[in-house]
């Protein structure tokens, strides 16, 4: 793949998702080489006139006021690693570290955070050779950044900490040496520019958020096939009734609808089995449509936080100073991402009630739970079970991480974000989103088969096919277990075929 030149101002979430997942290698562009060279000098300048900076000649949080003399400055920043490599829990996934590394070497290639080139070059190297630090996932308050995880990852390019590489966990100095690398020697400012920022949430919220945009359009996709399977009114969904109420995501998912709808020989008019449908059928554009509209916002943030600066303190060149301040807390991320996860989990919700309706021979009209030897067979039952496990665990993990604070640092930081907590949960919403809808689009599969697929419109019987190339038709009783799973992972991996 051509590399990825950055520059801390143009990254994209796409970019992210093609170092992160895909391996596409990258590069520091000149333009960044030449600011960071800046700010570096202008670094030097403030040390050479004997100008006390926070964390650079100085010490920590509560330690700010302590002095350090110019022959202990480099062991400084090798201490300030050591001390906050506090993290503790599983390790992130591989791409979540890789997304962490390209996010940190962007955020400081904009030139603002007095540290050379050279720096952020190891960090891509890490990258290129393939050697992803161990970093706990627990431990970051979210302000003054993510300390602790990030502190795990800038370990390893002075070869300490742990690594993987090529699927084996070695000490960090092991790993860089198998990899062909050398320690990277720390000069003042440089540690603590590598750990004062926000990337952890952002590296996570924005992974999250990649596979929650593709898991809303899975929800318009399989709500069209329950809808069929339940011979639904496709009423609902006329353009005249959402320009009433004109919210972005309404408007688009009803469109979405419309398309995976039209055609289609299995849905009624109003009157014809039923005045109505149930709000789970009736409302999909209103609720969908409300997740789509938060997402957005949530993206917004997101993308915004791609290139910004978050480390402390700040150094500018004209003139030559060092400025604290407070980009560095998580806030925004913390918002949006407790957003993302309420957000996410109201597709959850409004899925599982059709599964139920597609299972429910009351409400369906169809074999009880899908079973085609009822008694004998239990079919789909269980497949609902665990989807309601699911939406209930939603429940809990969308209760708010930014409305929490604890002081830390001996109250010198007295209000912090929680926005790493924020990602977290709002990951786990989107994977068990993910589960979710692969439950209910494995249990529309098999009642549109039941019902007649010859009837599906186009558009959905495309929708139809790709569930099928993932999971074969139901047979007989058999583990649903591993075919949610695989379902899941594609619906987080591409978009369902969209109509014309």
């Amino acid at each position: 793949m051509e590399p990825l030149e950055i520059d801390g101002e143009h990254l994209t979430p796409d970019d992210v998702e093609e170092v992160a997942v895909n391996g596409r290698p990258v590069r520091l562009a000149a333009v960044a080489r030449e600011r960071l060279g800046r700010s570096r000098r202008a670094v030097e300048a403030m040390l050479r006139r004997g100008a006390a900076v926070y964390g650079v000649n100085t010490g920590f949080g509560r330690l700010a006021d302590v002095a350090i003399p110019p022959e202990e400055l480099r062991q400084l920043q090798r201490n300030l690693l050591r001390s906050h490599a506090a993290a503790v829990g599983p390790p992130l996934a591989r791409e979540e570290v890789r997304a962490l590394l390209l996010l940190r070497a962007n955020a400081l290639a904009r030139g603002y955070s007095g540290v050379r080139p050279e720096l952020v070059e190891q960090i891509l190297r890490l990258l290129e050779a393939g050697v992803h630090p161990r970093v706990p996932e627990q431990g970051s308050v979210g302000a003054s950044g993510d300390l602790a995880p990030l502190a795990h990852a800038a370990l390893v390019l002075i070869g300490e900490g742990e690594a993987e590489l090529g699927g084996e966990l070695l000490p960090g100095g092991e790993a860089l040496r198998r990899a062909g690398l050398e320690p990277f020697t720390l000069e003042a400012k440089e540690g603590l520019a590598l750990i004062n920022g926000t990337q952890l949430m952002e590296a996570l919220g924005l992974l999250g958020w990649l596979g929650a945009r593709r898991l809303a359009e899975w929800a318009d996709a399989v709500g069209a096939l329950s809808l069929q399977a339940l011979r639904g009114i496709a009423d609902a969904f006329r353009p005249e009734i959402q320009e009433l109420r004109p919210h972005p995501g309404q408007i688009l998912s009803a469109r979405r609808l419309r398309g995976y709808l039209r055609g289609s020989r299995l849905t009624t008019a109003p009157g014809e089995l039923r005045v109505q449908d149930a709000y789970s059928l009736r409302c999909m554009p209103q609720v969908h449509g409300a997740s789509r509209d938060a997402l957005e916002y949530a993206g917004s943030v997101l993308r915004t936080e791609l290139n910004a600066v978050t480390d402390n303190p700040l150094v500018f060149t004209d003139p030559e100073e060092a400025v604290s301040g407070g980009n560095f807390h998580g806030q925004p991320l913390a918002l949006a991402l407790d957003l993302l996860a309420i957000a996410l989990a109201e597709l959850a919700d409004i899925s599982e009630r059709r599964t139920e309706r597609l299972l429910n021979p009351q409400l369906s009209g169809l074999p009880a739970f899908l079973a085609r030897n009822g008694g004998v067979e239990s079919g789909l039952m269980l497949v609902q079970y665990t989807q309601a496990a699911l939406v209930s665990e939603n429940k809990t993990l969308a209760h708010p991480a930014s409305v929490d604070s604890i002081p830390t640092s001996a109250g010198q930081e007295d209000h912090v974000s929680m926005g790493a907590w924020a990602a977290r949960k709002a990951r786990q919403v989107v994977r068990n989103v993910s589960r979710v809808l692969a439950g209910e689009a494995i249990t529309a599969a098999a009642a549109v088969e039941l019902r007649g697929p010859e009837g599906l419109a186009p558009a959905s019987r495309a929708v139809l096919e790709r569930i099928r190339e993932a999971v074969p038709p139901v047979a007989g009783d058999r583990s649903p277990a591993g075919e949610i799973e695989r379902l899941a992972a594609l619906m987080l991996r591409e978009a369902p075929p969209l109509p014309e």
